[in-house]
């Protein structure tokens, strides 16, 4: 009997991205658990079923509910989510267990593949005025607003390579993707240029938990737990966790104008910035702290002070004419401003 593989169920959305994450949570996992099966239940969730509506319009959990209802009926014993696709707030009965060492987080530009060929266009400055920015993020919309106002924004569903197709075919000058995506499925010779703070032209900062995956147990759940702990990088858990107190102070979820960065800048020195940006990006909120952060319960503290900061300097402001706007079902259409 000492030979009898045990059997670990694993949820995930069903795209090829999060097929390929998971194979790749198991790659790593596998030398720790040689008597470990690993078995991959995929589902297409909310998010993946509606490629017509946008995001915003969506609303929290699009891309989780659905495994989480699993995890709950205990028929999967973790979820490998995107961790930027989770919400702040768990469902009672959750909690992230591992948060893994994070790819690199920065938003990217993809050019229509007939500019990269011609040789025309390079950066977002190169582009003229009225050109066509495809993002299904209001984020990325609205900090782009602020630095190219010239520039359209129309949004953009599917997988990665559905809105790569729509670049190159469709009407779009250039489409804006998470870094993280084209790396881990192969395409690094599609990205044209980095986005983050230090940007020539106007900087980006990333979505919250953007680049890490985390994998969700049940609370309470210390088997599972010890299988998934070798893959905890403990400076990404508790840089993402000071991110989403962030966000999670100024109640805003994946689908409002929050961006963040966070950097190590010494051993235990964490550097967060966080921006928050109306919708037509006219309006703006900045704010950066740098602190000795050695637990995640300090991370939390630094992430709600800096948002409170933000808060009452006008960042709520902002958002809540974006939660009036999600209200209405209006004012968070990517292409209305």
């Amino acid at each position: 009997m000492s030979g009898q593989k045990q059997t670990v169920h694993i949820g995930t959305r069903r795209s090829a991205l999060a097929l390929r994450q998971v194979d790749l949570v198991i790659a790593a996992l596998q030398p720790h658990h040689p008597n470990v099966h690993f078995q991959v239940h995929a589902l297409a969730t909310m998010g993946d079923k509606n490629q017509t509506a946008s995001l915003p319009s969506l609303g929290k959990g699009l891309w989780t509910n659905e495994l989480e209802a699993k995890l709950f009926n205990r028929e999967v014993d973790f979820i490998v989510h995107c961790l930027k696709d989770m919400p702040t707030t768990l469902p009672e009965g959750g909690k992230i267990g591992v948060v893994t060492e994070r790819e690199d987080p920065r938003d990217v530009v993809v050019m229509k593949k007939k500019w990269v060929e011609e040789g025309k266009y390079k950066t977002l400055a190169d582009l003229p005025e009225g050109a066509i920015v495809g993002t299904s993020s209001v984020r990325r919309a609205a900090q782009l607003r602020r630095r190219y106002p010239g520039l359209v924004f129309k949004d953009v569903r599917g997988n990665i390579e559905t809105r790569m197709r729509k670049c190159d075919e469709e009407d779009y000058d250039c489409i804006i993707l998470a870094a993280a995506g084209l790396l881990r499925m192969g395409y690094d010779e599609r990205i044209a240029q980095w986005l983050d703070s230090t940007t020539e032209g106007g900087g980006m900062l990333h979505a919250v938990g953007q680049g890490a995956l985390a994998m969700e147990i049940r609370e309470g759940d210390e088997k599972t737990l010890e299988i998934i702990k070798p893959l905890c990088h403990e400076k990404t858990m508790v840089a993402t966790f000071a991110e989403r107190a962030v966000m999670r102070s100024l109640e805003g979820g994946c689908s409002v104008p929050i961006g963040v960065e966070t950097k190590w800048v010494g051993e235990d020195q964490l550097q967060l910035k966080v921006t928050v940006v109306s919708l037509d990006g006219k309006e703006s909120v900045d704010g950066q702290s740098v602190e000795v952060i050695k637990t995640i319960e300090e991370a939390e503290a630094m992430g709600q002070k800096l948002a409170e900061d933000l808060a009452k300097r006008g960042a709520q402001k902002i958002l809540d004419f974006v939660n009036q706007g999600r209200a209405s079902g209006g004012a968070l259409k990517i292409g209305d401003l």
